[in-house]
């Protein structure tokens, strides 16, 4: 009798697998022999350091960690669409990944800077903090959700420099007709300045500059800007970047894309773009501090600070830009909110920690 049973088991079994149903094994054994090639788009020059490298390790590091399951084949920006078009390639499938930032999107959603940075808002520290334990992501998800894309941090800059000008910034006056490129909410507020407001790809920026089609620019922060040759193009170099004080990098990923992973791909994609904005910001706070010494050291450039009444109009006209942006749209007012209750308490925290630290640090080496 149990031989018949089992018998009768086993030609059932190889009934199944001849209909073409797969055992749970089996389907395991597909699951990890398939393999997924995907294509990035950037908004980055060929291997920029930090920003265009770091799309390149991301990459890497998700092929090796995945044992070549998901390779991504990373294009600079302009290689595939244009560097300010990845929002619209990764939402449209032309492209399964995409490496830039948040606020090149702001014409489709006024809320997205806020994901990049915002004038006078949080520092890399705070963003992170923010993004990973303060709802952050979660309410980057709601926002871009209706565009078919899943967003995650793969890095940050640090405070950013106010950028290369080449005339001297004495008062608010000097702003009023300079041709400036700077994306962004910043963009906006130097416009209300009295600026005008200039958009375009890093790529774009040095010839422009020195051919005086522009008469400012802002980029990156030294490390960045050294590579593109801009301390060529200006001399004076502001600081520091009210306009950028933590600007977030983002890899946004195609939803029906995302779908077709398997739970364990997702998990490593998701794990490497965490490695990746530790690894970027770590690389921006090494990297500034060596190029910024060698700037320092070229007699042809002038590093200056931006006027304190300079920075204080700035400030008038970024709140008054943030006030308008969250009054006309109900997802800006709701991130507005989430980041305003958080920086409260961060900033009571940082005023006696990393603030009180660095300032007697510095006095104490007097």
């Amino acid at each position: 009798m149990k031989r018949r049973k089992f018998v009768a088991g086993m030609t059932a079994a190889f009934g199944l697998a001849a209909c073409g149903k797969e055992t749970e094994p089996a389907k395991q054994e597909k699951i990890f022999k398939d393999k997924y090639s995907w294509n990035m788009v950037t908004s980055w020059p060929p291997n920029l350091p930090g920003l265009g490298t770091g799309a390149n390790k991301l990459a890497e590091d998700v092929f090796k960690a995945s044992d070549g399951r998901l390779s991504i084949k990373v294009f600079a920006g302009g290689e595939l669409v244009p560097p300010l078009q990845v929002f619209d390639a990764v939402s449209q499938g032309t492209a399964q990944i995409g490496h830039d930032s948040s606020y090149y999107h702001r014409g489709k959603l006024p809320a997205a800077p806020y994901f990049t940075t915002v004038p006078f808002g949080m520092n890399v520290n705070e963003t992170n903090a923010w993004l990973y334990f303060g709802g952050g992501i979660e309410l980057w998800h709601e926002l871009y959700e209706p565009f078919d894309l899943v967003p995650f941090p793969v890095g940050n800059t640090g405070v950013q420099m106010l950028g290369w000008f080449n005339k001297e910034i004495s008062s608010i006056e000097d702003i009023k007709g300079l041709k400036i490129r700077m994306p962004g909410l910043g963009g906006e507020i130097m416009q209300r300045a009295g600026a005008v407001q200039v958009t375009m790809a890093g790529s774009e920026i040095f010839t422009s500059l020195q051919t005086g089609a522009i008469d400012a620019a802002e980029w990156v922060g030294p490390y960045n800007d050294v590579s593109l040759g801009l301390h060529k193009a200006a001399k004076y170099y502001y600081y520091p970047g009210f306009h950028e004080p933590g600007p977030n990098i983002e890899c946004i990923i195609n939803t029906e894309a995302w779908s077709s992973l398997p739970p364990d791909l997702q998990k490593i994609l998701e794990i490497a773009c965490q490695s990746s904005n530790l690894n970027m910001t770590s690389e921006y706070m090494w990297g500034n501090a060596v190029a910024l010494e060698q700037l320092k050291k070229d007699p042809n450039i002038q590093l200056k600070q931006i006027p304190q009444a300079v920075f204080n109009e700035l400030k008038k006209h970024s709140k008054n830009a943030i006030e308008d942006l969250v009054s006309g749209d109900r997802s800006s007012e709701k991130i507005q909110q989430s980041i305003e209750s958080f920086m409260e308490k961060s900033s009571s925290n940082q005023e006696i920690t990393e603030l009180s630290y660095l300032d007697m640090r510095i006095r104490s080496e007097i």
